[in-house]
């Protein structure tokens, strides 16, 4: 970790990473092959509540679970395994509250921000059915992400992949058993699909307790015997409540995207949200990269060895930025390889095929601000890749308000999302180039 070469690490580390979030992407996929079983409605309704889900996500495994990975790689690149140790009991208690406050908020308030996205009618009333029941389980999710960036945080990607693998494997077989009524179970629609994820979400996070607890890896989860302090809090926050501004940035621009294509009705806003929905397998695959740099990275920081640190971190984008360049290139040339997964009606795959041919070219820049976010994470640095976020909310929103007010076609929106990710990445990399570490 601390001396070996740089790119067969970060391959090493990629590898099971990218198996596990393609397989919860794939989840994903499946999740939303359902729904589309349903009709163009529940996919609009899907499209409308995506946004939350997709915050969820990123703000547990990559924001927090950045500065989580980060404060146990720094303490075990200064060779203080203790302090490890006691800061994964704190990341712990931050993932519950967390929780807490997601499942609270989307419970509450879920419908009158689904409503204030444009949803109505029977795309509102579908999105809802989803919502209620999938933040019953935001608790689970962020106890899963939060244990398995403390195992990332060790070097050790083998436990948390093959947990997330099978964990998606389960939202599979559960959503589709409770959502479309497999064998002799009711159909339960959209409540059922979520039901599928709040089940393997729970299983998931009882299996990484207990393997934390029980000793069997490099960090040993000791919640009855840790005191909380604050200045552990203040080591894991200082990282991750700073990044889980970038989420949000990130989030409050699909929202901005996502009123102005519901202005063209549920067949656009459905091809929009399969569009969209590609963006769930892109993060995961800049995820696996990113990720795998943070203790890389991290613990070069902690050793001191800065050099090290910020060749990881150019390495492991350069890799993201290709990998999700030739992605964009095949759906922009081959839409149908994804959009057919979904619908077969027309207007749905136009609007999707539409999307994907204005911002597919961009996907590669998406991959390079992602990737360096992470590894901005690992050296503690978080605030640059912030701004260069908010930078990507500042064009999409001051773009979205002139195209609304101008009345412009769909297609101008979807070029809009491009320019968004153009303006990510190199702003990212530029902030990245020029940050001091160490």
């Amino acid at each position: 970790m601390l001396t070996g070469p740089i790119l067969p690490i970060l391959l090493r580390f990629s590898l099971p990473n990218m198996v596990a979030m393609l397989a919860t992407a794939l989840a994903a996929i499946a999740e939303t092959s359902y729904v589309g079983q349903f009709g163009a409605p529940a996919l609009a309704g899907m499209a409308l509540v995506f946004p939350f889900v997709m915050l969820q996500t990123m703000m547990s495994a990559g924001a927090m679970g950045g500065g989580v990975s980060s404060a146990v790689s720094r303490a075990l690149g200064a060779g203080d395994v203790d302090r490890a140790n006691v800061l994964a009991v704190h990341a712990l208690w931050i993932g519950i509250a967390f929780g807490t406050a997601f499942m609270v908020a989307l419970e509450l308030f879920g419908h009158f921000m689904m409503s204030s996205l444009g949803g109505q009618g029977e795309a509102l009333n579908e999105a809802f059915a989803y919502c209620q029941v999938a933040f019953l389980g935001s608790i689970f999710v962020w106890i899963v992400n939060t244990l398995s960036s403390v195992i990332r945080g060790s070097g050790n990607m083998r436990v948390p992949s093959v947990t997330l693998f099978v964990l998606a494997l389960a939202q599979v077989v559960f959503g589709g058993a409770l959502g479309l009524g497999w064998g002799p179970l009711p159909q339960l629609g959209m409540h059922g699909v979520a039901a599928g994820g709040v089940l393997a979400n729970l299983c998931g996070a009882l299996f990484l307790w207990s393997y934390l607890a029980s000793g069997r890896g490099r960090i040993q989860l000791n919640v009855r015997s840790t005191p909380i302090h604050r200045q552990h809090l203040f080591d894991i926050l200082r990282v991750g409540a700073v990044a889980c501004v970038s989420p949000l940035m990130t989030v409050a621009t699909i929202l901005i995207l996502t009123r102005l294509v519901s202005k063209f009705g549920t067949q656009a806003l459905a091809g929009y949200g399969i569009g969209t929905r590609l963006e769930f397998l892109l993060v995961p695959i800049a995820f696996a990269i990113g990720v795998a740099s943070v203790p890389i990275v991290g613990m070069a920081i902690g050793a001191g060895n800065i050099a090290r640190a910020r060749l990881a971190a150019w390495t492991a984008a350069a890799l993201a930025t290709a990998v999700l360049s030739a992605l964009g290139l095949i759906v922009m040339l081959a839409p149908d390889l994804w959009t057919s997964l979904y619908s077969k009606e027309l207007s749905v795959l136009q609007s999707a095929a539409s999307y994907f041919q204005w911002a597919g070219p961009f996907y590669g820049f998406f991959g390079l601000g992602l990737s360096l976010y992470f590894s901005s994470l690992g050296a503690g640095k978080a605030i640059g890749p912030v701004f260069a976020g908010v930078a990507r909310l500042i064009v999409v929103a001051a773009g979205g308000a002139l195209l609304a007010h101008l009345q412009s076609p769909a297609w101008m929106i979807f070029a809009l999302v491009g320019a968004g990710m153009a303006v990510y990445g190199i702003s990212t990399a530029f902030i990245v180039k020029f940050a001091r570490w160490g």
